[in-house]
């Protein structure tokens, strides 16, 4: 199998992990607070939902990029 394949395949599988740790981990939060956007705000979420979306959106967003560091004269 390609390693793109693969890499594609375990950041999915991982990055879904975290999302369903995290709708299990949020069920009894009570603190809740609006994202205030530009032009309008959003509805109330928990806070640890806030966090874990933003943790799950970089990790997946960093996986994406490939960057190469070696440099070739």
């Amino acid at each position: 199998m390609n390693i793109y394949i693969k890499k594609i395949f375990f950041n999915s599988a991982l990055n879904i992990t975290f999302f369903l740790l995290l709708m299990i981990g949020i069920q009894n939060t009570s603190k809740s607070h609006n994202i205030n956007l530009i032009l309008s705000e959003t509805i109330k979420m928990p806070t640890g939902f806030i966090v874990g979306i933003s943790f799950i959106s970089g990790s997946i967003t960093g996986s994406l990029m490939n960057i190469n560091f070696n440099i070739k004269k």
